[in-house]
């Protein structure tokens, strides 16, 4: 554009200048006339290049316009450090969701594991002392009580009121009254469900026109019958029996998945730890005696090695075809269903615990047979107290983080929790989640989409049901420093018992003297309100 201008102006000029040198008329009119047209074509040429650069600033302009500016996420910048256990179970899907959740919020989560004997004391001291390197925790529901009398833990209940997209009411009533609620606020957020239950081979059973076992005297029958055979084709022999039994891991519970049934008949709030007068223990009479023989018989039936095995262990055994029975919360229901790590697809049947036709008479401390009055929830004569072994996995907010922070944990355990993805998580074996959610137990095809056919659905959900749903469920011990008198004085006892070092009835004096000096220690009054509190009674 500059140089056509240029070189109009400059011959606009020559022209003029010769024109008013010569002074004669007719150049003057030839000097006008090309100054009319050369100013014309001056303004012709000024014309279209301005033209040109307002329509490039007007889609320069245009451009910006549609240009969307991104939408600032909710946490970014925000680090969330969670603790819990090693796992891989429970571990696993809360580090495969993280960046999902980062993705959609900004917030980068931070798991941080350490070994299941570590954790109930690492989350307690990092609080206690005011370290406050965590964030957030997920934990056995039943430490709650440590963590929310000091204040340490974040009240959720506001929260959770407020949050449509949890669909709080969709959580079973026990996980949200037992394993999230304390005195009628809530602590936590359910992100598993957990009851103890039997395992069995469906079709070794069927080959042998055995039934499932309905008392613990069946299930040690059908433990010595399979004992030793080939299970799976591989030419070894395999075992009538695998339950995890590891000192210092989660082996503590099993022991009450086979007591309960001696031990509580009169329902729920009769309580099958302590009694409920005095803050006795149950664990010096015959229906305690009974059971630790149970116990201890199963180890005939085991892996060799069953006193090293912690669940992941039993659990492979299971799924890789090698035992005839086990215990376990719902883990193996969805491992059994993985191609890639079990060979007993559609092979595996779940039941109620097995229980007992003899229960404990509180006043003699003798086994007394089940009737009307003795067992008033019995079937076919026999008592069953289904084991809410440890209460499911939970999160817990650390209430002295920053509350840019709790916000941000929070979301991420409501993320977890919603059925978006939970109702995925809990088909998976890997996570260690177990359905807690009502609509998982009535959506059957959510499991066969996992890969159970409707038949295996059917028997696996229901046993969590009927687990669930029984008058006589066994509450988890949730009173304070509960780990000490299970994780401590009932894992050491046991082990000892079981690797032979001491009797039957010293073990269950060391329990016994064990737990009446905690109780002592901590006041005996107020341990005992606090048990009828987790039992539902008011003194």
């Amino acid at each position: 554009m500059k140089s056509k201008l240029w070189t109009l102006v400059a011959l606009f000029v020559v022209i003029s200048t010769l024109a008013a040198q010569c002074a004669a008329p007719a150049t003057v009119v030839v000097t006008k006339e090309v100054e009319k047209v050369v100013t014309q074509e001056v303004d012709k040429v000024v014309t279209k290049e301005v033209e040109k650069v307002v329509t490039k600033e007007v889609e320069v302009e245009k451009e910006v316009v549609v240009t969307p500016t991104p939408e600032a996420k909710p946490f970014e910048g925000v680090e969330v450090n969670i603790l819990t256990f090693t796992g891989p179970q429970i571990a696993e899907p809360l580090q495969r969701r993280g960046p999902d959740f980062t993705e959609l919020t900004g917030a980068k989560i931070n798991v941080i594991v350490v070994p299941f004997n570590e954790l109930y004391q690492k989350i307690l001291t990092d609080l206690a002392t005011g370290t406050n390197s965590f964030d957030a925790f997920v934990f056995a529901p039943q430490w709650m009580v440590d963590y929310i009398v000091p204040g340490y833990l974040e009240d959720l209940t506001d929260r959770v009121a407020a949050d449509e997209a949890l669909q709080w009411d969709d959580i079973a009533p026990f996980f949200r009254n037992f394993s999230a609620t304390y005195e009628g606020r809530i602590y936590t957020i359910p992100l598993d469900g957990d009851f103890q239950m039997a395992y069995y081979r469906s079709d070794l059973l069927e080959q042998e026109g055995l039934a499932p076992p309905e008392t613990w005297e069946d299930y040690l029958n059908i433990a010595k019958t399979f004992h030793g055979r080939d299970l799976n084709g591989d030419g070894d022999p395999d075992y009538g029996s695998c339950i995890s039994k590891k000192r210092g891991a989660q082996a503590y519970w099993m022991v009450w998945s086979v007591a309960g049934a001696f031990l509580q008949s009169q329902g729920t709030s009769q309580g099958a730890f302590f009694d409920t007068e005095t803050m006795e223990p149950l664990v010096n009479n015959e229906a305690f005696a009974a059971a630790l023989d149970v116990y201890n018989e199963t180890t005939k039936y085991g892996p060799p090695d069953e006193l090293n095995l912690d669940v992941g262990d039993t659990r492979g055994l299971f799924t890789s075809g090698r035992c005839a029975l086990s215990i376990d919360w719902g883990d193996i229901g969805t491992l059994a269903i993985d191609p890639e790590t079990s060979v007993v697809q559609d092979k595996v049947g779940a039941v109620i615990l097995p229980g007992s036709p003899r229960v404990l008479d509180r006043a003699t401390g003798k086994l007394v047979d089940c009737d009307e009055a003795t067992c008033p929830y019995a079937t076919n004569g026999v008592n069953h107290a289904p084991y809410a072994a440890f209460g499911g996995w939970s999160g817990g907010i650390n209430a002295a983080a920053d509350p840019k922070v709790k916000d941000a944990a929070y979301a991420f355990f409501s993320y977890m929790s919603q059925p978006a993805q939970s109702n995925v998580d809990v088909t998976i074996g890997i996570t260690g989640f177990n359905p807690y959610r009502i609509s998982q137990f009535l959506n059957r095809q959510l499991w066969v989409e996992a890969g159970m056919s409707p038949e295996a659905a059917s028997n696996y959900l229901g046993a969590i049901e009927e687990s669930l749903n029984s008058p006589n469920m066994v509450l988890d011990l949730r009173i304070p420093q509960n780990q000490r008198y299970q994780q401590v004085v009932l894992d050491t006892a046991l082990s000892q018992f079981l690797a032979g070092e001491i009797t039957r009835d010293e073990a269950m004096q060391q329990i016994y003297d064990g737990w009446e000096e905690i109780t002592e220690e901590l006041g005996r009054e107020d341990q005992l309100n606090a048990y009828l509190g987790t039992l539902g009674i008011s003194k």
